[in-house]
This record gives structure tokens, sequence and C-alpha cells, in this order.
């Protein structure tokens, strides 16, 4: 079976292409989890599918690391679209349908920007918590303090596992304010359940909730820094309803190969 590894900002994914196959590709929720574990398997925060569609050009199958299948990743929609490009289906510009619905990429300098699903419920716990869902739920916290950034992995798991969200999960975004429209984060994911590198839909979070803390209304563009590198959010405020949120960032690919099929 042949792969191909990318990652976004350090969110890295094994891609399958299944664009011209006849026939579903079948793996088990075990055979995912070995093929993502980065000790026994080729390593990665989740695997990707790459699957023709009839609505649109493509289909992004996409599961965890813990081989469940997932909601919306982010960066995940950002690197399958430069595979696509990569492998020479296409250009600049691809519409390609996920879990959470249609999304548009386009490819410009170096870069790939991907429009978000729009955002329509905000839940505002206290001045500096939110809950949103930008295609996978998240709850962000805005601090002043580094030091739980440092200790996301404890932090997240207190959250992530607490009464509320242990049954359906939640990823957990812990944000630093850096400047005008400049954020820091840390991100523990669920699926992973660890800190990733970076987390697309949880950068799209942390970057609205700092824009609502902040009062902003109208279009706005928040720069922010990850563990693995910088991305930018684009976005539309009005009253509480967010819409046409752009996600742009690097996804690169890194290497290729092959895995024999009987040793998983």
């Amino acid at each position: 079976m042949n792969f191909y590894k990318y990652h976004g900002t350090g969110n890295d994914f094994i891609l399958i292409d299944r664009m011209n196959k006849n026939q579903n590709l079948i793996l088990s929720k075990e055979q995912i989890a070995l093929l993502c574990n980065r000790r026994f398997g080729i390593g990665a925060d989740g695997l990707m599918i790459l699957k023709a569609s009839t609505i649109a050009d493509f289909e992004m199958i996409y599961y965890n690391s813990d081989g469940n299948i997932s909601s919306m990743c982010g960066n995940g929609g950002r690197c399958i679209s430069q595979f696509y490009f990569d492998q020479g289906y296409g250009k600049d510009h691809v519409t390609f349908i996920a879990i959470d619905g249609l999304h548009d990429a386009w490819s410009t300098n170096q870069q790939i920007k991907l429009k978000m699903s729009d955002v329509q419920i905000v839940d505002r716990r206290d001045d500096n918590t939110f809950v949103l869902d930008t295609g996978s739920p998240h709850y962000v916290q805005i601090e002043t303090d580094k030091t739980l950034i440092d200790n996301i992995f404890k932090f997240g798991q207190s959250i992530r596992y607490n009464d509320e969200f242990k049954n359906t999960g939640i990823n957990v975004n812990i944000v630093l304010t850096e400047g005008a429209n400049k954020i820091r984060m840390a991100t523990y994911e669920r699926g992973v359940e660890d800190e990733t590198y970076s987390c697309g839909t949880g950068v799209v979070a942390a970057s609205i909730s700092y824009a609502i803390k902040e009062s902003l209304q109208g279009e706005s563009e928040v720069n922010v820094t990850t563990k693995g590198g910088d991305l930018s959010v684009s976005f539309k405020i009005n009253d509480a309803t967010i819409t046409e949120i752009y996600l742009t960032g690097p996804a690169r690919f890194v290497f290729s190969g092959s895995v024999d099929r009987s040793i998983i």
C-alpha cells in the first residue's frame, strides 16, 4: 500500500490516494492506529484518504491517530488539498467535501488558503473562556500565564476528561495574546490524546475567541503562532455569527513510501 506523509505546521498526516480506484480502501480502527503509531508504524496525528466524489473535486476521509473517524481537521484539509495539487489532479483551486460539508482551497505563495465552515454559536463561559465548534469542538482559554502553554497536556486532559466532555470529547486550547491581532497557542487534541504541534480548527477557534474578547466586529485577521509554525485566520463577525472564515498556512510534503499490508 503506497502512502504519502505531509504536515501543516507540524500537524502531520498519512495520505492515501484512492481517486482512481474502483474499490473503497478498508482499514480497521486497529490498522489505522498502528500506521499512525510513532514507534511501530509510520507515525502521524491522523490518516486521510483522497477519494473521488460526484459532487466535488474529491472527498476527504479523515481518521484520528486512534483509528476513529474524526470531525473536520483544518490542517488536514490544507494538506490534502496540497496533496491533490501535487498528484496533478488540479492546479490552483479545489472544492472538496468533508464530514462538515463543502470546502474550497487555493494554492498561493507556497501556502494553502482553506475556507472553513461558518460558526453560528459561541458559548462564552466567562471573560476568558469559550466553547465553540469550528468543524470540531473546541474549548479555548485565554491566559496571561505562559506556564499553562508549557503544561498543555495536563491541563488539556483535565478539561477533556471532566464530567461535561468525557463522553463526546473536546479539543483544548490555551491562548496567549502577544500584541494587536497576534496570539500564541497550544492545543491538546482528542483522538490523538496528546498535544499536537498545531491544530487548524483550534487556530480558528482561538482566533475567533480572541476577537470576541477584544470586541472586534466586521472583518478581522489574526496571526497565530503554534509550536509547529505560523498561520493566519481571517473572518467577518456580524453580531453572533462568524462568516468568511479562511485558514492560511504552509502544507508540506515530507516523504512517501509503501507498507506491506501483511504487517498491519
